[in-house]
């Protein structure tokens, strides 16, 4: 299976949904970023450890990492490994003993028990392809490549309100809303592109 390496690139909290964050992942080695979005337990926890602060009492993640260790195993790397009906799923890989095993996860636990290892985390091509976006620069602004995102590219826009034009529509508001660093909006118009998608 192809795989990607990505880096956190931010998590915000939703204005819109209380509970929900929209965790932004970006490819270590280009500029495609995965916006997903978790909730409000697993987002404390990959802020805290983010920041570099310890609870008192080990959280749910910590116990798991206390877990893993004390079988002397280590996690090598998580895999957000698919996107099926607008749900991604993860994967922990765990060594020791000479043996490998995968644990299927939600990407929000797996990436916070990551980021405790301090290990790679990866996202499958394919979920690249499906559910990424890119930065665009846009004329008269500077080339940091963080300041909006293009989509793939598509047709020209047809007059006619079609599904095609539907589409169209989202994705430029897709484009829009990555530009504003509005990631939970972003998250939503992607999931209504899927849906439309879906529908053929």
């Amino acid at each position: 299976m192809d795989k990607v390496m990505v880096d956190i690139l931010g998590l915000s909290p939703s204005p819109s949904s209380p509970g929900a964050y929209a965790l932004i992942l970006k490819e270590t080695d280009g500029e495609r970023r995965l916006p997903i979005i978790i909730g409000q337990f697993e987002a404390q926890a990959i802020a805290l450890e983010l920041e570099g602060i310890k609870p008192p009492r080990p959280l749910t993640h910590d116990l798991l990492k206390n877990l893993i260790e004390s079988l002397s195993t280590n996690l090598s790397d998580v895999l957000i490994s698919e996107l099926r009906e607008g749900t991604f799923y993860a994967r922990l890989t765990v060594e020791g003993n000479s043996v490998s095993h995968e644990i299927d996860a939600r990407p929000s636990d797996a990436i916070a028990v990551a980021i405790r290892f301090g290990v790679p985390i990866f996202v499958a091509e394919t979920v690249m392809e499906e559910a990424s976006t890119l930065p665009e620069i846009e004329e008269g602004e500077q080339e940091t490549g963080t300041q909006n995102a293009k989509p793939r590219k598509g047709r020209e826009r047809s007059p006619a309100y079609t599904k095609e034009s539907k589409m169209e529509v989202l994705q430029k508001e897709l484009t829009e809303a990555i530009g504003r660093e509005d990631y939970e909006k972003a998250a939503k118009l992607r999931d209504e592109i899927r849906r439309l998608q879906l529908g053929d």
